[in-house]
């Protein structure tokens, strides 16, 4: 663990590289709504694998009170309720409600309140000034190679990968399933390339897709999609049994790693890759 200053205090991170001494390109791995879990610093440790320095923050811990509210215990307590939700009827608030009382009191309070901010008063402003003060923390590093700093997002963090490149530069961008930029017109700032990669049954993201398709073709932008049926949101997280798809997810890994190869190392987007 490290930590870096924020805009909005200080951040914690986690931190995974090699023992080398050259400079690397670095790549900024953004959280789901969960916040900084071990899957998360996992997928970190897997691209410090492939010769990345690899940067997780936790864009939460600059604010105390969702500090003291997504606590490890806390955001264990409520995925596992959550996980034993029909993953169809999440959406559903009078299912989840009906389900959540069956549950223990002491579940039933931390559960509350956790959905209560994940789902409802997420800090999507705050959470960007973060991941861009951390992409200016991997460029002053002198193990990063400088201006080579890639992102990627899963999720919450998705949406949040999408925002820094509109908000600084970056040399690439990787969206998992996270929501389009709002206004769409920052799409227009754009400068590194984009790969996004969406799960053909995560509706709710899925709706506006059109949107960022026709921003990025009207500002001309380098920008990849791909759609993974049957897949629903979440699907590359393996520590989520509900929603893990295998294949798929292997298969955005492997895309991952080509667009990164090429974008940060300038080779070309096929050869080896390793299984997530």
């Amino acid at each position: 663990m490290t930590a870096f200053d924020g805009a909005h205090g200080r951040v914690k991170a986690y931190l995974s590289r090699g023992e080398t001494k050259e400079p690397r390109p670095a790549i900024l791995v953004i959280h789901e709504a969960w916040g900084l879990t071990d899957h998360i610093k996992d997928v970190a440790d897997r691209f410090a694998r492939e010769g990345y320095v690899a940067l997780a923050p936790d864009l939460y811990s600059s604010d105390p009170q969702m500090a003291a509210l997504l606590t490890p215990s806390n955001i264990g307590i409520t995925m596992g309720f959550m996980q034993t939700l029909n993953p169809e009827r999440r959406a559903d608030m009078a299912y989840v409600q009906q389900e959540l009382s069956k549950q223990p009191a002491a579940t039933r309070e931390v559960a509350q309140k956790v959905m209560g901010k994940l789902f409802g008063g997420l800090p999507k402003d705050a959470a960007t000034d973060e991941a861009v003060k951390a992409v200016e923390y991997l460029n002053s590093q002198g193990y990063v190679r400088r201006e080579k700093v890639g992102t990627v997002g899963f999720c919450f963090g998705g949406g949040v990968s999408l925002n820094v490149a509109c908000h600084t530069k970056t040399a690439a961008c990787v969206v998992f399933y996270g929501e389009n930029p709002s206004p769409l017109d920052l799409v227009g700032r754009i400068e590194s390339p984009v790969l996004g990669l969406y799960g053909g049954e995560d509706m709710r993201i899925n709706s506006n897709l059109d949107r960022l398709v026709t921003a990025m073709v009207q500002y001309r932008k380098d920008f990849e999609m791909k759609m993974y049926p049957g897949a629903p949101h979440a699907f590359f997280n393996d520590s989520n049994k509900a929603t893990y798809r295998e294949a798929a997810a292997k298969d955005a890994w492997e895309l991952t790693l080509r667009f990164f190869r090429q974008a940060l190392q300038g080779g070309r987007r096929s050869g080896d890759s390793s299984a997530p």
